[in-house]
């Protein structure tokens, strides 16, 4: 880091950082409008203020600050913190294994299964294997090799979790990235399709994220039945659009330097032997287990186990295998989870939501008030529990409005009515990606190395932005489901 660089960060960023945190946890409660928030909720705000701004500025590592953030957690909002601190009286506190679990949370696991899979796959040249025969139909030019990437990673993710397709495509993609020189900023774009197509391609199908099912699923209860066929024919096509979009931007940011992509791929020279054949029959036998998740039954993240199993226990992964194993990101992704369960348990996101008065508003306001609360809270905690936290309460606005008798009826049918709202929050829930701890193919893609925290947030929020706007219209006025 040059001196100029560490004077800006030390003596600058971190100043406005510690000042914009310490503000947030002393002053009153009072002061932030909110009736019911508790002292403890409050240190809940501070902690996530201090982290977004430390994650943007990067002025320490991010996994480093997710490391703070737990252990400042369990200090100051745990049930086994400092004492004076840690009062009863002040709000609700977290049990300290709470907090502790977010290091070993499932989707943790799942990095860890993903991690040892992208390892070996490397060490066997299964990589190289399949690179070579995808690649061949992107053609040479590194434009047409993004817009590849991101539609077999949107379609991969309409029918399997888009955490376990996001790890899939690592392993695919690290060869295409080490065939681009250093300089190219269009290596940038291509580890950021990861995670934007990823993303994006979950919202076509009502079973490719969580929040769509909880939406179907709310939906049905209301008396409303919304068919896989009606989702996919109303939300593929806002996906399609929102590819390109994504597409356009990624080479205006990262524009290639490279005008010919021409990957020549060795032979896989690595010995056929029974190592060879596990450790092929295993990376197919986990990518079939992930793909088919919603026949089997079989969670992801348990999946994620089985490579990691297989392989310790037949010796082919071993104590020097396991420090190639990127430690940095499961530890930043650790301390998105504790932000979270910490929103939840302390009770923060129930008393932030209660405190809108949805009823009061117009319904082109609640529409988009709503989204925008979903689209936030979204960054931080999971996008499935941002779902099942919102959606039942916008349910019941919903009914209100629908009411034949309430005023706000015509007004709400012409936007749509309930599905619209319903699947737009939905919606909302998969276009936050702003941060490395926004969802798992954020973190995944972060531990490339190759994505800043700011390149990322730039391509967040315009994605973001283009995508709240298309999907309000979209649902409302230009395809709605009503």
């Amino acid at each position: 880091m040059s001196d100029k660089k560490f004077n800006v960060k030390y003596c600058v960023l971190l100043p406005i950082v510690l000042i914009a945190t310490i503000l947030l946890w002393v002053m009153p409660t009072s002061s932030f409008g909110i009736a019911a928030l508790t002292v403890v909720q409050q240190r809940v705000i501070a902690l996530f203020v201090f982290a977004a701004l430390m994650w943007i500025f990067e002025i320490i590592p991010n996994w480093t600050t997710s490391l703070l953030i737990i252990t400042i957690a369990l200090l100051t909002i745990s049930t086994k913190g400092i004492g004076f601190f840690c009062n009863p009286e002040l709000g609700v506190l977290m049990k300290p294994a709470r907090i502790m679990s977010s290091m070993a949370d499932p989707v943790v696991m799942l990095f860890l299964g993903g991690f040892v899979l992208a390892i070996m796959a490397e060490k066997y040249g299964l990589d190289v294997t399949i690179a070579r025969a995808l690649l061949q139909l992107f053609g040479t030019k590194p434009q047409f090799v993004l817009l590849g990437f991101l539609i077999i990673i949107s379609v991969f993710s309409m029918f399997m979790s888009n955490t376990a397709t996001a790890a899939m495509m690592l392993t695919l993609l690290a060869p295409v990235l080490s065939k681009l020189p250093t300089d190219d900023k269009g290596k940038i774009g291509l580890a950021l399709s990861i995670p934007v197509a990823a993303n994006l391609g979950g919202i076509g199908t009502p079973i490719g994220t969580p929040p769509n099912a909880t939406a179907k699923g709310y939906l049905e209860q209301a008396g409303i039945d919304v068919t896989f066929g009606d989702w996919c024919v109303h939300m593929i096509p806002y996906v399609l659009i929102m590819i390109v979009v994504a597409w356009v931007l990624l080479q205006v940011f990262f524009p290639f330097k490279t005008k010919k992509l021409i990957l020549e791929i060795p032979e896989n020279t690595v010995k056929k032997d029974w190592k060879y054949i596990v450790v092929w029959i295993t990376f197919v036998g986990t990518i079939l287990l992930w793909a088919t998740e919603q026949l089997t039954g079989i969670n992801s993240n348990i999946v994620a186990f089985v490579p990691l199993a297989v392989f310790t226990a037949t010796g082919l992964f071993g104590k020097n295998e396991i420090k190639e194993i990127n430690w940095s990101v499961l530890w930043l992704v650790a301390g998105g989870f504790a932000l979270g369960y910490a929103l939840q348990d302390t009770g923060l996101a129930k008393v932030l939501i209660e405190a809108i008065p949805f009823g009061e508003m117009s319904v082109v306001l609640v529409l988009v008030v709503a989204g925008l609360v979903c689209y936030f809270l979204s960054n931080f905690i999971s996008n499935s529990a941002t779902a099942a936290l919102l959606i039942p309460i916008l349910i019941v606005v919903a009914q209100g409005m629908a009411d034949p008798a309430a005023a706000s009826n015509a007004t709400f049918v012409a936007y749509g009515g309930t599905q619209a709202m319903i699947i737009f929050i939905a919606t909302c829930a998969s276009i936050a990606m702003l941060f490395p701890i926004s969802t798992p193919p954020n973190a995944i893609a972060s531990s490339t190395g190759l994505v800043e925290t700011k390149d990322m947030a730039k391509v967040g929020m315009v994605i973001g932005l283009v995508g709240f706007v298309l999907g309000f219209v979209w649902l409302t006025k230009i395809f709605p489901f009503a």
